[in-house]
């Protein structure tokens, strides 16, 4: 069984404060990430907080991995340009 909370556009409006038609015009400009199944929507959970971050949430997740490799990474090509 799927655990991915999912929401409605009515849903995400009111939790967001805003008007249904204003879920619907972000989600048509991809700003929301939705799936339509049969006519409805329904939008991740984890689809929102690509409306805060601007980036989709695994990227964001990725993104933040690579910056806490970033000096391990940084120590490595140093080690490999001192060798060449």
């Amino acid at each position: 069984m799927l655990s991915t909370r999912a929401y409605s556009p009515e849903q995400v409006a009111n939790m967001l404060q805003l008007s249904k038609n204003t879920v619907y015009a972000l989600i048509s400009k991809g700003e929301i990430i939705a799936k339509k199944i049969g006519r409805v929507y329904r939008i991740p959970a984890r689809s929102l907080s690509f409306i805060f971050t601007g980036i989709d949430d695994d990227l964001y997740i990725a993104e933040e991995k690579d910056k806490k490799n970033l000096p391990r990474i940084n120590k490595e090509l140093v080690l490999v340009r001192k060798m060449q």
